[in-house]
């Protein structure tokens, strides 16, 4: 059954006319065609016993013809009113409808209020989003395959990262270096900013590069990841530029023994906030457990950020093809950050990463 067919299917079970799916990268998952509209609109219409359409700025139709979608699609000029052109479409296949399911977990509150004034009699009680993000919990054999295509170029990435630490150099220097050699590879596109931070720097989670120089004797925290054929890759090392504390040492030993003993445990049925527990027991052990200020990991594949979160309260049980992050980290504001992790999926027995750059502690002699 094809992804389509698998939305047609939950539409006719649940007695719903159309589904409006909004969100970019979940069009990319139904259609394999991926753009980001900015403030225009790209839509996909599906309905439970008539072929679906996607309706697109003008200036994309032909990329979407050129990924092999074999269904109609429409597209709109600037100075045209896109909802009017959708609702039209939309009433050549069923002239009210009144039943909706829509993605409500991506789609705003002015483009909810069109289809409010354009259907006044229609009931949007359907929500799309939980049925989305099951459908692509469980990957197969040739997503996993991208994935791990995706995760060799991160193993590349940090390679050049580490090979480029100088003491003349900044962190936004060394991010140009990566993504300039990624460029040269014909890696076009990666998951996120990519993120270098040194010393203190580093222990703001969601922080970024600077225009300051890498610290010497220091922590230096990477995160990256690439876009291979729409999935992603997603992983961080942290390694030492010079010789480094023994605070720093120590920070760094606490978090990989979380990461190494999370990623040894990761198997078919156990609990997703159990392995987060694993993880934050031995941070917490440790005394460092007030630095660990977020989840275990996120589920991943076209994007970074995708169902489900490994956390406390998360009681689903972990199957054979789920795919998520596992990163403990340690921040201590105006000490050190450290994060280590890896993307893996769920096998038979255990679980596999996508990424295999070694994470015992490197040590970069100051250059």
């Amino acid at each position: 059954m094809s992804h389509i067919e698998a939305v047609q299917k939950w539409l006719a079970a649940n007695n719903y006319q159309v589904g409006y799916i909004s969100g970019p990268k979940n069009i990319q998952y139904f259609t394999n065609f991926y753009s980001d509209p900015v403030e225009r609109v790209l839509a996909l219409f599906v309905f439970p016993d008539k072929d679906p359409f996607l309706f697109a700025p003008a200036l994309e139709v032909e990329a979407i013809k050129d990924t092999g979608w074999k269904y109609p699609v429409y597209g709109y000029l600037d100075h045209e009113d896109p909802f009017a052109i959708i609702a039209a479409k939309i009433r050549n296949r069923i002239t009210a409808p009144k039943r909706w399911a829509l993605e409500k977990g991506n789609l705003n509150v002015s483009r909810y209020e069109e289809l409010n004034k354009l259907f006044p009699q229609a009931e949007f009680t359907g929500d799309l989003t939980p049925f989305i993000q099951k459908e692509q919990l469980l990957k197969t054999a040739d997503e996993i395959k991208k994935l791990e295509i995706a995760g060799k170029w991160a193993d590349f990435a940090f390679q050049v990262g580490f090979d480029s630490l100088q003491k003349t150099r900044t962190e936004q220097d060394v991010v140009a270096e990566i993504e300039y050699a990624l460029k040269k590879k014909g890696i076009t596109h990666t998951s996120f900013d990519t993120i270098v931070q040194s010393g203190t720097n580093a222990a703001e989670p969601h922080g970024f590069p600077k225009t300051d120089y890498i610290n010497e004797n220091a922590l230096v925290l990477f995160d990256l990841g690439v876009i291979y054929q729409g999935y992603i890759s997603d992983a961080s090392r942290t390694v030492a530029f010079g010789e480094v504390n023994a605070k720093a040492k120590d920070i760094y030993d606490v978090c990989l023994e979380a990461q190494l003993t999370a990623q040894a445990a990761a198997k078919p049925g156990m609990i997703a906030e159990d392995l987060d527990k694993i993880a934050r027991d031995i941070i917490t052990k440790a005394g460092y457990g007030e630095y660990f200020i977020h989840r275990l990991g996120h589920g991943m594949g076209q994007s970074e950020h995708e169902f489900p979160s490994i956390m406390a309260g998360n009681k689903m049980e972990l199957q054979p093809g789920m795919c998520f992050s596992i990163e403990p980290g340690i921040y201590i504001p105006g000490v050190a950050g450290v994060r280590i992790e890896d993307c893996v999926h769920i096998t038979a027995d255990g679980c596999l990463p996508f990424t295999h750059t070694p994470k015992e502690l490197q040590v970069i002699p100051i250059r």
